[in-house]
């Protein structure tokens, strides 16, 4: 039995808020809660604070640097690093809790309004997209600097992780991959008749301009 381990009352199961404290109990996030501040100033700045973002070191893989915003507790990743740190953070999941990723997806869904920000290194509009299958996070991504996310975002990626949400992406991925050979060899029949058909006209209009000089 899982129990709060604020008001140790039991859980109900899938769910993460305690029904008796209201206290939410996160799982273990221990990469993102032990770090240190390697430079207080670094020359890349927050998009929502307009100031310079901070540049801290977790313990992951030796040592991980990401930027974090001292005002609203924003995070910057270069690419890639949100995927080593939620490999550090969350594994070892082999099944899919649906139910789960449904609730962690209500329990953290903040309406926000829609606002495109400027990357903190080259200070052009970034583009929004949702960061994984059913995740519930809309990431702020600039293709070819990072991946802004908003206070409490990293952590609700941790819990989708943990449910199975990474897993249920790689099947919607891996579905794709095989859906997309199908969608191309219809298109080429397709293609094929399309071209049979305009062959036929051809040699029908040719037959009937014969037949007039004969």
């Amino acid at each position: 039995m899982v129990i709060c381990k604020t008001c140790s009352a039991p859980l109900e199961p899938n769910i993460n808020r305690c029904q008796y404290c209201g206290v939410r109990n996160d799982i273990d996030l221990r990469a993102t809660e032990h770090f240190s501040v390697d430079n207080p100033y670094s020359d890349r700045i927050c998009p929502h604070c307009n100031i310079a973002l901070q540049t801290i070191s977790l313990q992951v893989d030796g040592h991980l640097y990401i930027e974090r915003c001292s005002e609203c507790f924003g995070l910057f990743f270069d690419p890639g690093e949100i995927e080593i740190l939620l490999n550090s953070a969350v594994s070892n999941v082999e099944t899919i809790n649906f139910k789960q990723i449904q609730n962690i997806n209500t329990d953290r869904y903040q309406a926000k309004e829609v606002k495109y920000i400027k990357c903190p290194v080259c200070r052009i509009l970034m583009n929004r997209q949702i960061f994984g299958h059913r995740s519930g996070v809309v990431i702020d991504q600039c293709h070819k600097h990072g991946i802004w996310l908003d206070n409490g975002e990293i952590t609700h990626l941790m819990e989708w992780k943990k449910a199975g949400g990474q897993l249920l992406n790689q099947q919607k991925s891996q579905q794709k991959q095989q859906e997309n050979p199908i969608d191309l060899h219809r298109a080429s029949i397709k293609r094929r008749a399309y071209a049979d058909e305009d062959e036929h006209y051809l040699l029908k209009t040719l037959s009937f301009v014969l037949e007039l000089f004969n």
